[in-house]
């Protein structure tokens, strides 16, 4: 039986998604068209029913949520970076910390420059649930760091571990709806962050490993 835990494939499979030019250029894209959107500090209709359905959810459900929540926190780059290392997938490591850990802080500098105020500020009767989360809303980073590790992990994955990884990372996303946190505009903001800096993670990586082919 195949261990789907185990870290596999060469680095060239990376592509499985799509190439990192088409990859950086969709996620810039959507980064751009949400973060516009949002900028206009008003709940759309579609955005606020979506957000209700997820938020009205019962409070049962809050620790399995939680537990999900973990998977795209800043801590979890340098985990999966080092549970890679350990695999002996150093290029993957490294991947890993770079995307998750440059998602967590540029989207520090995206919340700046956007300035949308957090779900309960916008939307009337939000529930809150956990520790109040504190700053802007937009863009959520918890979602883009979700996004930047299961995209870099995917293709070194077993057949069960890309379905888990497929669906964690929308679970992410949607658990910070359901805490309060943010609207649905803000997960969708923070993973398209997450896919363009593992894009750009990669084509950094591959240019400098031709330098190095290259160097006498």
């Amino acid at each position: 039986m195949q261990n789907v835990c185990r870290w596999h494939g060469d680095p060239g499979s990376a592509r499985v998604l799509a190439g990192p030019w088409l990859r950086l250029g969709v996620g810039t894209t959507a980064l751009v068209a949400t973060a516009l959107a949002a900028r206009r500090s008003r709940v759309g209709a579609c955005e606020a029913r979506t957000f209700r359905a997820v938020n009205g959810l019962p409070d049962s459900l809050y620790v399995p949520t939680w537990a999900v929540m973990q998977l795209g926190t800043l801590g979890a780059a340098p985990a999966a970076a080092g549970a890679a290392w350990l695999a002996g997938e150093g290029e993957l490591a490294v991947r890993l910390l770079a995307g998750g850990t440059g998602t967590w802080v540029l989207s520090k500098l995206v919340k700046r420059l956007v300035q949308r105020p957090r779900p309960a500020v916008l939307l009337a009767g939000t529930r809150c649930r956990g520790r109040p989360a504190a700053g802007l809303g937009y863009l959520s980073g918890h979602a883009g760091v979700a996004v930047a590790l299961g995209a870099a992990a995917f293709p070194h994955l077993g057949p069960a571990g890309r379905a888990s990884a497929l669906a964690a990372m929308p679970a992410v996303g949607l658990s910070r709806v359901y805490v309060g946190a943010h609207l649905p505009l803000d997960v969708a903001g923070g993973a398209a962050l997450g896919l363009a800096v593992d894009a750009a993670v990669i084509l950094v990586m591959d240019a400098a490993a031709g330098r190095r082919r290259r160097s006498p």
